[in-house]
């Protein structure tokens, strides 16, 4: 998504930004998540503070087994987004936490730190395992969220 884009829904979605350092694994399917579960009612984005400049072939494989295209988007630097309105900012990584600018047009903002799959070690499938897991654990964090 153009940053542009995420400013005209302004008037008519609530939009989240989600955040952390690489913008290449959570942050990304957190974005994406957040798409498809918000129903309409919510435009996600998502930036790092230092992005990696491309998005996790894992992530982009993990996203597409839920039927979730993110082969095409791209590591964004949080500085796109710092004139915008945001409703709601969600941090995804410690280091983001530590490292990003307040939002001062920011309605609310959260931490919910999740493990980095970008890190995980072993075969292939122990990776796959990692980025499975993790995005599971932020689709279910994502859908709490939006029921409350």
């Amino acid at each position: 998504m153009r940053c542009q884009e995420f400013l005209e829904g302004a008037d008519v979605l609530k939009n989240v930004l989600i955040l952390c350092t690489g913008n290449s694994c959570r942050s990304q399917m957190a974005e994406e998540l957040w798409n498809h579960h918000g129903q309409g009612e919510w435009q996600a984005a998502s930036a790092g503070s230092k992005p990696a400049g491309y998005v996790h072939e894992l992530a982009v494989q993990v996203m597409d087994e839920l039927g979730l295209d993110i082969s095409s988007n791209r590591s964004k630097n949080l500085s796109e987004f710092a004139d915008q309105s945001i409703d709601l900012v969600v941090t995804v990584c410690d280091n983001a936490k530590e490292s990003c600018p307040a939002f001062p047009g920011a309605g609310e903002a959260l931490h919910w730190p999740f493990d980095d799959p970008a890190d995980a070690t072993g075969s292939d499938e122990e990776k796959m395992k990692m980025f499975r897991r993790v995005r599971d654990e932020i689709s279910d964090r994502i859908s709490l969220y939006l029921k409350s």
